[in-house]
């Protein structure tokens, strides 16, 4: 981060922790460039995009409502989940006096993922970057209802003015799995069911669980290929064989970030190789899991089941 550190924490550019969804938001994407012209024509926005905007605002810059427009578009993945793992570069002008109040450190790096949630004093973040895609630039004027309690006095800024942002979204990660379905056959396996927005659910059939590991690819990706060099970002839901709840999920919270070392040898094997957009199911026995040993709801000598999302691959941190 640049400018002056108080600054960054007042504003809440610092994140600190993940706030998980708070609001419903839909998969359908229907998006207009601009939202209100009247408001978005006295803010000029120039400069390539993924380097530190030139900005100039007809002072004072008033807002009694959101505005935004679509300064760059991009041909990348959509944001429908305020959740959705993204990489994004911001800067924070006064509408008041067009001043620089903060700003990322549009430094290239793809490594510094975050999500439009952590973003917990610009509430009206969330509205307006809905359906914006992967390789916009996307200005936008927050009103005083769009920001958190205090956010505009801290910022200086007088009854009505607006606080104007600029984001660079460099990258955005899928929200669910979105590859082709594929035909699998096996006989007294788990289903899957799917919520409109992807959330998958567990059917576990009665009778014993296969003594060797299966792997099925439910929805098949288009995107990279799983190594275990990156992390990979990942949505699971895990059931234990027999039981009818889930002991784990991510659905409920933030995709997880996960390496191949990091996890059982059975989820490992089910992850490597798989591409970006494939949904897995995976039946994994204990010798491939946890054993003999309990681990938390998790009973000794459980055959686990989870189904896993990939939602995209991290980047290696910028040297």
């Amino acid at each position: 981060m640049r400018k002056i550190p108080a600054a960054l924490a007042v504003l809440g550019l610092v994140t600190v922790g993940l706030t998980g969804c708070s609001m419903p938001w839909s998969s359908d994407c229907s998006r207009s460039a601009v939202s209100d012209a009247d408001v978005m024509d006295l803010i000029d926005v120039s400069g390539e995009i993924g380097e530190q905007p030139d900005v100039e605002i007809y002072t004072p810059l008033k807002a009694s409502e959101l505005a935004y427009e679509d300064v760059v578009v991009g041909d990348g993945t959509a944001i429908t989940s305020d959740t959705q793992p993204v990489v994004l570069d911001v800067s924070l002008f006064s509408g008041a006096t067009g001043e620089l109040l903060a700003e990322t450190q549009y430094d290239g790096d793809l490594s510094r993922v975050s999500s439009v949630s952590q973003f917990a004093n610009f509430p009206g973040l969330e509205e307006a970057l809905h359906c914006a895609t992967e390789g916009s630039r996307v200005a936008i004027a927050l009103s005083q209802d769009d920001l958190a309690d205090g956010v505009a006095g801290q910022a200086g800024l007088d009854d009505g003015d607006a606080l104007v942002a600029v984001i660079d979204l460099h990258k955005v990660y899928l929200s669910a799995a979105d590859g082709q379905n594929q035909f699998n056959s096996g006989f007294g396996l788990p289903t899957v069911v799917r919520a409109p927005d992807g959330r998958p659910g567990l059917i576990i059939p009665d009778g014993a669980p296969p003594a060797e590991l299966v792997v099925q690819t439910l929805k098949k990706g288009s995107g990279e290929e799983v190594t275990g060099d990156l992390p990979v970002r990942v949505h699971y839901t895990g059931v234990v064989w027999g039981e009818n709840e889930a002991f784990d999920t991510t659905w409920d919270s933030q995709p997880a970030p996960l390496t191949l070392d990091a996890v059982v040898p059975g989820f490992a094997e089910a992850l490597e190789g798989a591409t970006v957009g494939s949904q897995v199911l995976v039946v994994i026995p204990p010798d491939q899991g946890y054993g003999d040993e309990p681990r938390d709801a998790i009973p000794a000598g459980s055959t686990l089941v989870f189904v896993i999302d990939v939602l995209g691959i991290d980047a290696a941190p910028a040297e």
